[in-house]
This record gives C-alpha cells, structure tokens and sequence, in this order.
C-alpha cells in the first residue's frame, strides 16, 4: 500500500508530536525521580498543591487517553 503525500505528512506530524511527548514525560520522570527538586525539609502545604495541580491535570490527559471518567464510553 502507498501512503499519499497527505498521509505521509500526518504521519510525520503524528511523529513528531509524539517525540514532543515523550521528551515531556522523560524531563517529568527524571524531575519526579528527584521529588520535584525538593529536600525533606523543604515540603509544606504549597507544595502539595502545586503536585495535586499537577496530578489533576495528568488525570485529564490520562482519562482522555484511555476513554475513564468522564471520557468512559
């Protein structure tokens, strides 16, 4: 099968996306892995917020990605 000139660019734009995502949640991970650049004695209350702010929005793409919550079919 031949892909048209069409379909090789949406391929190549879906390819390059796709590294653009995985570069983010290589740097995520790598900067989870460190607990977000902060010691023991560094952690209050904001800092909690600021990783539920994060997880809330991981949550949407998460659901949107594999069709939960109020994505579910």
């Amino acid at each position: 099968m031949r892909r048209t000139t069409e379909s090789a660019t949406a391929l190549d734009a879906f390819i390059a996306r796709k590294a653009e995502i995985d570069a983010m949640l290589d740097r995520l991970k790598a900067l989870s892995d460190e607990h977000f650049g902060y010691g023991p004695e560094d952690i209050d209350w904001g800092h909690v917020g600021t990783l539920a702010h994060y997880a809330e929005l991981l949550k949407r793409i998460a659901d949107s990605s594999f069709r939960e919550g109020e994505h579910a079919k």
